[in-house]
Formats: structure tokens, C-alpha cells, sequence
């Protein structure tokens, strides 16, 4: 973005760190929902992630806009996510090779939707959750008193 092209306004409990990642990588609430809904319209096609996602989501809108509050929060700190994604991830039956694949569509969906910078900053955000989520999730379904597997 422009040094002196205006940002548009922001919906965020901290406007001045938004502000100031917009600027640094690009990203804005118009491309943060491009990404969702791209993102999760190749998920849901997908013949691996689709039907554990048909399984369990029948209204696709409130679900997108749930995302796309979270990810305005990762990406941009926007603070508008108050959920708890971990316990939401539990039972799926997700492996590793799902959370491998969720990333490949979300590191391409990120190349097509995002500047260069931008689509870097959401694509390592997006590898540290889904590490984090891996983990809680083979951590909770490990008996008790085992050590983890790392």
C-alpha cells in the first residue's frame, strides 16, 4: 500500500497496531474475507477436508463470518474473534496429513488473494495454528500420566 494512499477504516479494539500491519503487509477486512471465503470454498470442495467440514457445518455464513473474525484478529489484531478454537477441534478424527493439506490450500488461496507480504505473514500464522491445534488435539487423546509425543 501507498505511503500516502488512505487505509480504510477499521472495526478494532487496538486501530493503530491494525493500522500499521495493513500498511506493513497489505492486508485489509477486504482481503482477509477474500481469503476466507476462497480459502473455504476449496475446502469444501476438497475430497479430503470436505465432508469432515460437511459433517458438522450445514450454515456455511455464520461459519464464515466466524472466520473471518478470527483470522481479521490474527491477521490484523483486530481483537473481534472471542472464541476458543481448540475444543471446537476435538473429535474430528483430524490427522496430521489434514491439518498438511488444510495448509496447501491455505498457503496457495493465501499466493492468490494476498500481496506477497501479506500472504507471508497470514501463511506462518496459519503453520502455527495448525501445529498448535495438532498438538492439543494428540495430546488430549493421550492416556494419562503418557508423555507427549513430539
Amino acid at each position: 500500500m501507498a505511503q500516502d494512499a488512505p487505509l480504510p477504516p477499521v472495526r478494532s479494539a487496538r486501530p493503530a497496531q491494525t493500522r500499521a500491519l495493513m500498511a506493513r503487509t497489505g492486508l485489509d477486512e477486504a482481503r482477509i474475507e477474500a481469503l476466507v471465503r476462497r480459502f473455504y470454498d476449496k475446502v469444501r470442495a476438497d475430497p479430503e477436508l470436505g465432508p469432515i467440514f460437511a459433517a458438522r457445518i450445514s450454515d456455511w455464513e455464520p461459519h464464515l463470518a466466524r472466520m473471518v473474525d478470527f483470522w481479521s484478529s490474527v491477521a490484523l489484531m483486530t481483537g473481534r474473534y472471542h472464541g476458543a478454537p481448540v475444543p471446537r477441534h476435538m473429535g474430528l478424527g483430524a490427522r496430521w496429513a489434514h491439518f498438511a493439506r488444510w495448509l496447501e490450500l491455505f498457503r496457495e488461496t493465501a499466493a492468490e488473494t494476498c500481496p506477497p507480504e501479506g500472504a507471508a505473514f497470514v501463511v506462518e500464522r496459519a503453520e502455527r495454528i495448525a501445529r498448535s491445534l495438532h498438538m492439543a488435539i494428540e495430546d488430549a487423546g493421550r492416556p494419562a500420566g503418557a508423555a507427549p509425543r513430539l
